[in-house]
Formats: structure tokens, C-alpha cells, sequence
């Protein structure tokens, strides 16, 4: 069992920005490995905390044995991760999808790749039990860490009951868990259920919820636990939102840490930077139509920071939604404190040496 080194638990349970990798290709939808290598550039320069691949954002196509590109993506991304030799710790956290049999394959080969956890995802296994989901998370967990994934349904995953995730807490070398719901209700669920388990402080919680990131990170939750107040926050984020303009998401995560270890109130003007990042998030994400062009609209922004070089999925179906572009140059234009258009046009020249 591989278990997270102890300098990289810490910096879970601090909190980071772990933005989810975007996959590039070309316009013949064939992998652009210059485009890849340059967004992992992009995200350590812009001071992540790690990055997700190989998970929603990176397309779940990657796994379609005539695709074949999961491996590839993977190992770009650690090989890049190596040659950076960053002086801070970094954590490379790798999706893992489908039956037992795949996810465990999959598993191993993050573990070949020196990826540090998995993030379990339930894409596809709608009618599967919850105890059999649970089966195979335990036996994921013998090959890697574990960091739990809650989708919201409307991107293929399913809901989950208090009971699944108070049990699914209980495993061993489940060291965080991402909530993206989309749901208050459902979001309350989890952390009442990590709270109510034996392993609560071993358990950093990331919010997924692009519909609510900043409300998410400002709260501290108070759960009566048999008479007992457990305080829990959410510390940092796992976010297909977080994988543009990451560098101002950094700032912002800097900012709210800063603002809760200060022990004074919040101020009013962090509810309005809430409304701002949703907003942009229902542009990015295509909210309007049923988040359809959720990743193509984080192509699009990408596309306008000459960070990819088009918008191209693997799906010739996904693309941006009719509206969806002005949408984008909307937000664009309302909220420009939010971007980091500056900083990407400042370096991308470095980042691109030696591609």
C-alpha cells in the first residue's frame, strides 16, 4: 500500500489550488504534447499546489483503448513536474475511472508514474450499489491514496447518500475528499458524515463546487457530533474552474486563508468576490444549457491566453454552446481583476523554451 508522504499531507490539509489539467490537441484531435507540457508549465509557475489529471477535465475519451491516451497524458505531466524541480513540495494527483478491474489497473499505473493519490470518480457506474462502490474504493486504496470524488450528475456522476460517505471516510488511506455537487444539501452531507467518522482529521476537504468556491472556503462548519462540536473547513480546491487564470485563484486562496487565521470577520467584500468567480464560472461552464460546453469554454479561455492553440475536444460534439463565446468576453470584461492574462503574457515565452 502506498501511503502520502507526510510533506505533501501537510500541504493537503493546509490547503492549495490544484487546478484540473486541460488536454491539448490539435485541430485534427491528436494530442499536442508542446500545448500539454506548456499548461503544467503554466500551472507550477502560477504556484499551485498540484495539479488533477487525467480526471473530467482532461476527458474521460483519454481511457477509449482507440484513443489510448491516458498513459501519455500522465506521464507528460510528471515528466514535466521532474524537470521543474520545484523547492516546494507538489502534488500530483491522477483521476481513476471504471469498474474495479480499471480503476486498479489504472491505478498502478499512476503508482509506476509517481503520482501521489488518485481521485476516485464514479463516472459511468450509476447502477452500481453503494456498498460495491465502497468494495472497490477499499481495493483502490491498497495500490494508492485516496482522494474521494462526489460529481454532480449533470457530468455523469450520481448522488451518494450520509451513510456512503461516513463508510467511505472509514477507509484507511482516504486522505481527502473533493465535493462537487453542486448542491448545498449534498455538500452539508459530506461534511457532517467526515465529521461523524473516526478519521476526521485525517480527511482534508476541497471544494469542486464552481457554482460556489469562494462561500465554500470562507466557512468554517460547526457539526454536533454526539454532543460534541466538530469545527471543519473546506481548505482548498480541486477545480476544472481553477485551471484558468489559476494564478489570481492562488492569490484569492492566499487572501481567504489569510483573512480566517486572522480570527476577525469576514469582510463583506468576499461575498461579492463569490458572485463575481460564479459568474465567470457560469460562463466557462456553459451553466445556461446544462454545463454542455464546460470544457470547451475552459479551451476558450486557455485558447485567448495563447495557452492552447484551439478548442478541439475529443468529442466533436463538445464545443462551445451558441452564446457561449460572448459570454466568455462578458466576464472578460466585468470582472478584469479576475484574469491573468498579464502574468501569462509576461512568461509564456519562458515556459515555452526548449517545447
Amino acid at each position: 500500500m502506498k501511503t502520502l508522504d507526510p510533506v505533501l499531507k501537510k500541504l493537503l490539509h493546509q490547503g492549495c489550488v490544484i487546478p484540473a489539467h486541460p488536454l491539448a490537441l490539435t485541430a485534427d484531435r491528436e494530442l499536442d504534447e508542446k500545448s500539454q507540457r506548456l499548461l503544467t508549465r503554466y500551472y507550477m509557475a502560477s504556484g499551485a499546489g498540484g495539479i488533477a489529471i487525467g480526471v473530467h477535465t482532461t476527458q474521460f475519451q483519454i481511457r477509449d483503448p482507440k484513443i489510448n491516451l491516458y498513459k501519455k497524458v500522465l506521464q507528460l505531466a510528471a515528466e514535466e513536474i521532474t524537470k521543474a524541480n520545484l523547492d516546494r513540495p507538489f502534488i500530483k494527483v491522477a483521476g481513476v475511472s471504471g469498474d474495479t478491474a480499471q480503476a486498479m489497473k489504472e491505478a498502478e499505473i499512476c503508482a509506476e508514474l509517481g503520482y501521489d493519490i488518485v481521485l476516485v470518480s464514479t463516472n459511468g457506474l450509476g447502477d452500481w450499489s453503494e456498498e460495491a462502490l465502497l468494495e472497490r474504493t477499499r481495493k483502490i486504496s491498497e495500490v494508492m491514496p485516496i482522494f474521494g470524488f462526489y460529481l454532480q450528475p449533470a457530468v455523469g456522476g450520481r448522488v451518494l447518500s450520509y451513510d456512503f460517505w461516513k463508510s467511505f471516510s472509514e477507509i484507511k488511506n482516504v486522505q481527502a475528499i473533493k465535493m462537487a455537487p453542486f448542491n448545498r444539501y449534498q455538500t452539508l452531507e459530506v461534511v457532517r458524515a467526515v465529521c461523524a467518522s473516526s478519521r476526521c482529521a485525517e480527511i482534508a476537504l476541497y471544494t469542486g463546487n464552481d457554482d460556489n468556491i469562494v462561500a465554500d472556503l470562507l466557512t468554517t462548519y460547526h457539526i454536533n457530533v454526539g454532543g460534541k462540536v466538530i469545527k471543519k473547513d473546506i481548505v482548498g480546491g480541486l477545480l476544472g474552474h481553477w485551471a484558468v487564470w489559476t494564478s489570481k485563484a492562488v492569490a484569492l486562496l492566499a487572501e481567504i486563508h489569510t483573512i480566517k487565521e486572522s480570527g476577525t470577520s469576514i469582510p463583506r467584500e468576499t461575498l461579492t468576490w463569490n458572485m463575481e468567480v460564479t459568474d465567470c464560472n457560469a460562463a466557462f461552464f456553459d451553466s445556461a444549457n446544462n454545463f454542455k460546453g464546460c470544457i470547451a469554454g475552459i479551451h476558450e479561455v486557455l485558447r485567448r491566453q495563447g495557452l492552447l492553440k484551439g478548442i478541439w475536444c475529443l468529442d466533436e460534439a463538445e464545443k462551445l454552446s451558441i452564446g457561449q463565446f460572448e459570454e466568455i468576453t462578458r466576464v472578460y470584461h466585468d470582472y478584469p481583476h479576475l484574469n491573468d492574462d498579464d502574468f501569462v503574457r509576461d512568461n509564456i515565452e519562458d515556459w515555452m523554451k526548449g517545447l
